[in-house]
């Protein structure tokens, strides 16, 4: 099972039910369940006791046709937050997901060259059909890390392009305009939360934290429960860890039945679309 050598990261996801994940006890008592996993399990898990809660706000762009959506190409914003206060500059993502690696592939999410960005092709491993399965799908993506909140698209697919010239090979109208799906009272607040590595193997450690995605404080809406690893040259070819890494997350969706939501991801919720 050696890893096609245009993947830079794995990412499994597991949604979990929203009822309760607004107090601590609920998310301490998931983190102890998957502690006493990982040991019976034999995979080290290295506890993050002391982490900080991040706090951001999450909306994505489409045409009011969701041209976008229907072209498995997801244009994200996230805006830190520091209590009440928005920071100025914010996190546009722009990706192609797909369950073909070539068609994500074929998709050129890179922005214009003076813009600064972080490329990743991920195989996002997510529950199959039942409890106990898998199933992956491919997320082509360019992430721009500091862009001012007044800079955003003026509403028009034309103000996008000049950042992410690909969009323009996509059969959409340029001329429509762009809007916040479900409108502005659509914006989730996300809590993020680390809570450990887990070790599958010799270069193969997962970050592992759970997002809790909110209508507004105290009003959750689903939560998810991740856990990803970069691939490199280094452990690409590392074929017992990845196959522990597959083989851990089916085991984990029988331990954490009674948390598990049903759904593909956090996004196809939003859209109310499956992916």
């Amino acid at each position: 099972m050696k890893l096609h050598e245009s993947i830079t990261n794995r990412e499994f996801k597991l949604l979990i039910k929203p009822k309760g994940l607004d107090r601590r006890r609920k998310i301490t008592e998931l983190s102890d369940q998957i502690h006493k996993f990982c040991k019976k399990s034999k995979v080290d898990f290295f506890h993050l006791d002391n982490a900080t809660t991040g706090l951001r706000s999450i909306y994505f762009y489409d045409t009011p046709g969701e041209d976008f959506r229907r072209n498995n190409v997801i244009l994200r914003v996230r805006e830190s937050r520091q209590n009440v206060w928005v920071d100025d500059w914010c996190e546009v993502t722009l990706k192609c997901r797909a369950h073909d690696l070539v068609e994500s592939s074929n998709f050129n999410p890179s922005p214009n060259k003076k813009i600064k960005s972080r490329l990743r092709l991920k195989e996002e491993i997510l529950r199959g059909d039942g409890v106990g399965s898998k199933r992956s799908i491919y997320s082509n993506n360019a992430i721009l890390d500091a862009v001012p909140l007044d800079d955003l698209f003026d509403r028009t697919l034309g103000s996008a392009i000049k950042f992410f010239p690909g969009l323009s090979h996509l059969p959409i109208d340029k001329k429509l305009p762009l809007r916040i799906v479900g409108g502005t009272t659509n914006k989730i607040l996300e809590a993020c939360l680390p809570i450990g590595n887990l070790v599958f193997g010799d270069g193969v450690q997962a970050h592992c934290d759970i997002a809790i995605w909110m209508k507004s404080v105290g009003d959750p809406i689903v939560g998810e429960l991740a856990f990803s690893y970069r691939v490199n040259d280094e452990n690409r070819s590392q074929v017992k860890a990845h196959k522990r890494a597959d083989k851990f997350f089916k085991k984990l969706q029988v331990e954490l039945a009674n948390w598990l939501e049903i759904g593909s991801t956090k996004t196809a919720l939003v859209y109310g679309k499956p992916e």
